[in-house]
């Protein structure tokens, strides 16, 4: 038995836990730690794939695996926490408070098409699920930690909250381009995707320093980086097609 080719199944599997786990604390009041959790997992799901391609580990069932646990994670989960938010902030908004849930199914959705389609190999189409999961919890961390945020006065209305479930939920299953975070070697410079990719990772300099400097809580920094990596996709977009 060749215990090296069960490691990324293993890691995977963590990521699975955390998932879990977060759901548990979800419905405990407890959505701060979820979030941990949540960036937990995604630690997880990075290494399941970067232990695979080192060990050269691959199989049909970790492909699955990887599915189901970022299905958990990044999309129950992320639904959930802003079903909770929308019951302790708008707990009259009525079936307003169950726009969130469309997340969990846009995500079944995407990770299903993307294990059938062979054109998202090495960039996405489509807002990929860990990216819209760290909007939803980097916002219900934030929302939980700063009361006196303007933030929190948006999701205490009905419509914030309904509105980025709905939007993230689109761009999930939406056909827009958008790049991958990983940069390969041999990948082309001086390219407009090669220039998307710089120019987020000088957003995320950014974004931290200024949080830092106005003294905010971290979690706006994850927050501004996925904001600002759709805003980034959605300008390239437009000024490809001019």
């Amino acid at each position: 038995m060749n215990i090296i080719r069960h490691i990324p199944n293993t890691i995977t599997s963590m990521n699975l836990l955390c998932g879990v786990l977060g759901v548990i604390c979800v419905f405990s009041g407890e959505s701060d730690t979820a979030f941990l959790l949540m960036l937990l997992a995604a630690i997880c799901d990075f290494f399941d794939g970067f232990s695979a391609r080192a060990l050269n580990a691959y199989s049909s069932v970790g492909k699955e695996l990887d599915s189901l646990a970022d299905l958990v994670s990044f999309g129950l989960l992320p639904s959930l926490m802003l079903y909770r938010v929308m019951m302790v902030m708008s707990p009259d908004a009525g079936l307003l408070c169950y726009i969130p849930l469309l997340i969990v199914m846009a995500s079944a959705l995407r990770l299903a098409k993307f294990n059938t389609d062979d054109r998202q190999s090495e960039n996405f189409l489509g807002l990929a699920t860990p990216a819209s999961a760290m909007i939803c919890g980097s916002l219900t961390y934030y929302i939980l930690k700063d009361q006196n945020s303007f933030l929190t006065v948006w999701a205490s209305g009905k419509v914030f909250v309904p509105l980025v479930s709905a939007i993230l939920s689109v761009l999930m299953i939406s056909e827009l381009p958008m790049f991958s975070m990983k940069i390969k070697k041999g990948t082309q410079k001086n390219t407009p995707l090669y220039r998307m990719r710089i120019s987020f990772v000088g957003a995320m300099a950014v974004s931290a320093v200024l949080v830092l400097l106005l003294g905010l809580n971290w979690s706006m920094i994850v927050l501004l980086v996925f904001v600002l990596y759709i805003i980034i996709n959605v300008i390239g977009v437009l000024t490809t097609k001019k």
